[in-house]
């Protein structure tokens, strides 16, 4: 029989340090499975370069591996990664994401695979587990921000991250679903993505023993740093709302719930925060802020406002100025 073909896709941009460390490691996760003949399964994997002075070759190619291969994908924003990752496996059965910063544990990719062998669903996502790389603060250690939700291996889930994730690319080509490039530069692409696969039909399945280690720098254990990240997720997450609605009038819903949403959150957050106050407690203090940031994202995505996360020049922009992102209200 035929082995099926597996590749492995990192996406980098300017990280060549845990670049080299993880790939280190997924190349050992990628050679053990191309040893393994009982599970007939031809692995490769794919470095795609989102950074134009190809910053990442070098780390690449340092390590002479056949398994390995290195392509720049000069278009920003983590879109155009991700699609040019889905050309890449255009002849491929199987496509594993994983991110730059991540490097897999000892159950990483052989999980993924038996979830996905059971009953054969769009994708399976595993798990992300935080490693910092310094004390955290009190205040962010209470609020518990970087404690990931765990499930039952098989649980359905209506939509995925990529940093951990492996999809049938048979299933992904018959529902002709790609990474958005409006959301390469604000985030929430992998979301929508998943949301998309999900209304063609297929499903996605949690696998709780495929796990990841994200290395978490100092620079994002700081209070600002989550405060930001809770409203640039409150804001991706009401655009790719309004993305997912199929009509106008649905579109239209989904920016009036948007709104209301978020302005529900920015009151409970602040009422929360208050709490925390008046209780001299860390926690609802941390909870509650957190909260009412996300709600405030909500609401400015509601009303046309886009958060680039990711962009190398200005962060925020409105959603009806740039050609791409007006897309992103009529198409899909």
């Amino acid at each position: 029989m035929k082995p099926q073909t597996l590749l492995v896709a990192v996406l980098t941009y300017r990280r060549p340090t845990t670049l080299k460390r993880g790939l280190a490691t997924m190349l050992e996760h990628v050679t053990e499975l191309a040893q393994d003949t009982n599970r007939s399964i031809s692995p490769s994997i794919v470095v795609i370069d989102n950074d134009p002075a190809e910053s990442a070759k070098d780390t690449v190619l340092a390590f002479n591996s056949e398994l390995i291969r290195y392509v720049a994908e000069p278009m920003p924003g983590i879109s155009a990664g991700r699609n040019r990752a889905l050309d890449e496996a255009a002849h491929h059965d199987l496509l594993a994401f994983i991110d730059d910063d991540e490097e897999p544990q000892e159950l990483w990719l052989e999980p993924l695979l038996d979830t996905w062998r059971k009953s054969r669903p769009a994708a399976v996502m595993g798990r992300v587990v935080s490693q910092f790389e310094a004390d955290l603060d009190p205040w962010i250690a209470a609020g518990s921000f970087f404690r990931r939700r765990r499930m039952p291996t098989g649980t359905v889930i209506p939509a995925a991250a990529a940093g951990n994730l492996l999809l049938d690319m048979h299933q992904v080509r018959k529902a002709g679903v790609r990474f958005n490039n409006s959301f390469g530069l604000t985030g929430g692409e992998d979301t929508l993505f998943s949301r998309l696969l999900v209304q063609a039909g297929g499903t996605i399945l949690w696998c709780d023993e495929s796990v990841a280690t994200d290395f978490v720098p100092a620079d994002r254990t700081t209070r600002e740093w989550v405060l930001r990240r809770a409203w640039s997720h409150g804001n991706s997450a009401a655009l790719v709302d309004i993305h997912s609605a199929q009509r106008a009038m649905q579109k239209g819903t989904a920016r009036l719930r948007s709104v209301l949403r978020g302005v529900l959150r920015m009151c409970g957050g602040s009422l929360r925060f208050g709490f925390g106050m008046i209780a001299d407690s860390p926690r609802h203090q941390a909870r509650g802020l957190r909260t009412a940031y996300r709600g405030a994202g909500m609401l400015a995505g509601g009303v046309g406002v886009a958060y680039r996360e990711y962009a190398r020049e200005a962060r925020l922009h409105s959603w009806w100025k740039r050609r791409a992102v007006q897309r992103t209200w009529g198409s899909r």
